[in-house]
């Protein structure tokens, strides 16, 4: 087929960065999104005046993609890097500490004096967590054996208990692995632990957007993808992928029938295999086998500011982090001294069913344990949302089930955090896949990404 595009079925994270490198390596490229905006999983939608962010996504220095990413759209300016990392974590009646790294020390010495000082474990417990910490950094994130042990079981084999793992260990882990430690598959929190926080000492410093997210992943992806010359399809569906065929898709201006050199299937699991069936005939079978884990978003708006941390971890708590959103969301402009709080709880599948006033009636309270002026303060608003399938189950024994792009049938290629990039399901291994996704339909590695560690 002779200047055939290649279709890129899915316009989140994965398929717009297979979308634009397949471009920059003078690729035609179709890319189909059912939904009328891009951005997939992390998105921005309106309540009222306000925009609000469907999850609080957080990225770290060490994630050379999704910042290879934010240099490609050109939104540089619409996201924040800490010049060193420093994640305030706070208890309940105004107890707090730090997690910061000490400035021009190497890796791992640049915890020591953090983890010596860390007031919210005692001082024997401080001791256990150097021990953890050396312990994980002579872990092989790649050694797949890893995988069929759980993260706590290898912490409290290395001298753990539940303080260091509740008070240090998981607030990372849950966060990062959106599952508890004690069913988290050990090979995913090494790579979690070493390349984020132990192998060095600048990796671990904390990225996140300065603005609504929408901005980055819907209208700055827009327009780099037309930059670029990629045709783009939104409020269009795919109806099947079949091997050899051409792509037929549906959308407000009727159908159309694509033949294609290629497809990039850049879509979730359960959608995936919906859209392809072949693919339950393929090498990447098992992955119908990948579970779903949920996350719960708690939003609080107060007449008055209750706290001037940017963000914050919380430890002997069901918040487990909150993020400061007044002045992405717009409410700083309209009600100012207003201030807008985003609490996020991975790992919420206890929670995840509950009705949001039960949600709000505990959630609320526990602001209030945290942040003593927040119990002072009046709020104005507060609702919940649920991101029912956030990530694939991130447990033990789930690596065999994560395919190769290259697993799909032949000529369709998959993409998606689900697939094995060797990191967590995060923003970081959705471009990850899509990047390599592009590379394996080009059959060409890319200088722009040959500094991506796997």
């Amino acid at each position: 087929m002779a200047d055939a595009p290649t279709v890129v079925v899915g316009g989140g994270l994965a398929g717009v960065s297979a979308a634009l490198r397949l471009a920059d390596l003078g690729r035609r490229v179709v890319l189909v999104e059912k939904r009328v905006r891009l951005g997939g999983a992390a998105f921005s939608f309106a309540r009222g005046t306000l925009s609000v962010d469907n999850g609080q996504h957080v990225f770290l220095r060490c994630c050379t993609a999704y910042r290879w990413f934010v240099d490609r759209v050109g939104a540089q300016e619409l996201v924040v890097l800490q010049d060193s990392l420093e994640i305030p974590v706070l208890a309940a009646g105004g107890r707090r500490a730090r997690l910061r790294r000490t400035p021009g020390v190497p890796a791992p010495v640049h915890l020591t004096a953090a983890l010596a000082g860390y007031g919210l474990l005692e001082r024997r417990d401080r001791l256990r967590a150097v021990r953890g910490a050396l312990a994980l950094r002579r872990l092989n994130p790649r050694d797949r054996r890893l995988d069929a042990r759980t993260l706590g079981e290898f912490l409290r084999a290395h001298g753990q208990n539940d303080a260091t793992i509740g008070a240090l260990w998981g607030i990372l882990a849950t966060a990062t692995l959106n599952i508890d430690p004690d069913e988290a598959s050990l090979a995913l929190a090494a790579k979690v632990f070493r390349t984020g926080l132990l192998d060095s000492a600048r990796a671990g410093d904390v990225g996140y957007a300065a603005a609504p997210l929408g901005r980055l992943h819907d209208e700055a992806a827009a327009k780099a993808l037309a930059d670029a010359g990629v045709e783009v399809l939104t409020d269009t569906a795919v109806r099947k992928v079949v091997p050899g065929a051409p792509v037929e898709v549906a959308g407000p201006h009727g159908a159309r029938s694509i033949s294609a050199d290629a497809v990039v299937l850049a879509l979730p699991p359960r959608e995936a295999f919906q859209v392809a069936p072949a693919l339950a005939r393929s090498g990447a079978a098992m992955a119908e086998s990948l579970g779903t884990s949920p996350i719960v978003n708690v939003h609080v708006v107060y007449r008055g500011r209750v706290t001037d941390l940017p963000f914050a971890a919380a430890v002997h708590s069901p918040i487990q982090w909150f993020f400061d959103r007044t002045a992405t969301s717009g409410l700083a402009d309209q009600r100012p001294g207003a201030q807008y709080l985003a609490v996020t709880v991975s790992a919420a599948t206890g929670l995840i069913d509950e009705p949001s006033k039960t949600v709000l009636e505990r959630f609320i309270p526990e602001l209030a344990r945290l942040l003593p002026t927040a119990g002072r303060a009046q709020v104005v608003d507060a609702f919940v949302t649920r991101e029912r399938r956030a990530t694939f189950r991130q447990a033990a024994g789930s690596w065999p089930a994560r395919p190769a792009t290259t697993d799909g049938p032949a000529g369709v290629f998959l993409a998606g955090a689900w697939t094995d990039t060797g990191w967590p399901d995060t923003m970081e291994g959705a471009v990850r896949s899509g990047v390599t996704a592009a590379e394996a339909v080009a059959g060409t590695p890319t200088d722009e990404t040959e500094n991506f560690e796997a």
